[in-house]
């Protein structure tokens, strides 16, 4: 219990700075309905999905409310909406990378900065690879239609309206059938950029992992 306390305040921090990174980005490319409706902000509240929070403490991944974008407001909307999407993993990408050098300035052993910065790694690295899926509504959907044809976005997007459908589905099926569909997808790359992040303090990383969900 100690230990999902402690992983908390980093799952709200890695999922605020994300979703303040869309916001952000899409200011900065003449959008501001995220900074109208308040929602280009460190206070996490405004961020909160209780379900996406509660998928990191049981699956090890998860999701906040998504900042609105209003496509129509940018000059190039497909490149623009591809480059807010790309905004959100990235700063979990740099999230992680902080806490990797870090971690290793510390005492090896379990201090609660350690723990801190275990889940630091593993929790940005996770967000970053999880909506990195080309499946909508995740934040690769919007980067595929960014770099594929016109034409072949347009019907990507006629295919949108069955992606949280699919995403709930494979996570029903590996759940009550075994399937291990995320585990292949999203388990493999998450352990091995934990990995090369972290490097000679992974194998505590993953002892204080275990030792959380356990």
């Amino acid at each position: 219990m100690q230990l999902m306390l402690l992983m908390t305040p980093v799952i709200l921090f890695s999922l605020t700075v994300h979703e303040y990174s869309h916001g952000r980005m899409a200011l900065l490319l003449g959008d501001d309905t995220a900074q109208r409706l308040g929602r280009l902000s460190f206070n996490p509240l405004r961020h909160l999905d209780i379900l996406g929070v509660l998928f990191f403490y049981f699956v090890g991944f998860g999701w906040a409310k998504p900042v609105p974008v209003d496509w129509r407001n940018f000059e190039n909307p497909r490149k623009d909406m591809m480059y807010v999407a790309m905004a959100g993993p990235l700063s979990n990408v740099a999230m992680a990378v902080v806490c990797s050098f870090f971690i290793r300035l510390i005492s090896p052993e379990f201090s609660y900065l350690f723990i801190v910065l275990a889940y630091g790694i593993w929790i940005n690295v996770a967000l970053a690879i999880f909506n990195m899926l080309p499946m909508y509504p995740l934040d690769g959907s919007s980067v595929l239609k960014g770099v594929v044809s016109h034409k072949v976005a347009e019907q990507l997007t006629h295919l949108d309206r069955f992606g949280a459908f699919l995403i709930l589905g494979i996570f029903l099926l590996d759940h009550f059938a075994h399937t291990g569909i995320l585990g292949t997808v999203l388990m493999l790359p998450i352990n091995y950029s934990v990995l090369f992040l972290s490097q000679e303090t992974f194998p505590m990383i993953i002892e204080v992992l275990r030792a959380s969900f356990a």
